[in-house]
């Protein structure tokens, strides 16, 4: 029987960690031993998070800032409205609240538009999320989690229930959403690469 070299990389894919740890690369033949090499080096680059109940994410770690947080701001994400006396949106206010139980301090601030840069005559001001600059990246990044994934989740599940099954095994994370993967697997690269400069550089 041929195996499947897809099928195998989402089955050691869907282990815990546990159960990879438990499974006995011996007894694996040469393509299924080098699947298993390659997802168990991809969990060491980029350590799964363990959302069980009562399991702390590292991304909601508290995050050490300085006396005035808000000092040096960035834009977030901002949200336009039709007038000086509009009240911020609900989508702004779970923004706000997304970042705050990550524990990244933040405020929302009204400002007007600009007619040049309104994309609507209708758009004069904007409510604008502002948070840290050295911590812009990790605010997006709990947005992403929080807001922008849930979403893509229920689409995502939404077009893969629709496939059919040939359709469905050509279409596996890692094929349709490699340009996701490769750009984790240089972030976690770069991230490693700095960890190790600044290590030999110490060492000197």
């Amino acid at each position: 029987m041929q195996l499947d070299p897809e099928y195998l990389r989402e089955h050691y894919a869907s282990l815990s960690d546990e159960a990879l740890a438990e499974v006995d690369r011996g007894e694996l033949v040469a393509m299924a031993r080098t699947i298993f090499d390659d997802e168990v080096a991809q969990r060491k680059r980029a350590p799964l998070r363990d959302t069980r109940p009562g399991k702390p994410d590292p991304m909601d770690e508290p995050v050490d800032v300085d006396d005035e947080p808000l000092e040096d701001a960035a834009e977030v994400i901002s949200f336009p409205v039709q007038s000086s006396t509009a009240d911020a949106p609900d989508a702004a206010l779970n923004a706000r609240a997304a970042l705050e139980d990550a524990g990244i301090p933040c405020s929302l601030e009204l400002c007007e538009i600009p007619p040049e840069k309104s994309l609507a005559p209708d758009e004069t001001h904007r409510w604008m999320l502002m948070a840290p600059g050295k911590l812009h990246l990790r605010a997006t990044s709990v947005l992403q989690r929080e807001v922008d994934n849930p979403e893509f989740e229920a689409g995502w599940r939404t077009l893969l229930e629709n496939l059919s099954d040939e359709e469905l095994r050509a279409m596996t994370p890692q094929v349709a959403l490699c340009g996701l993967f490769d750009r984790i697997a240089r972030a976690n690269r770069v991230y490693d690469e700095e960890v190790a400069r600044r290590k030999r550089t110490n060492s000197r």
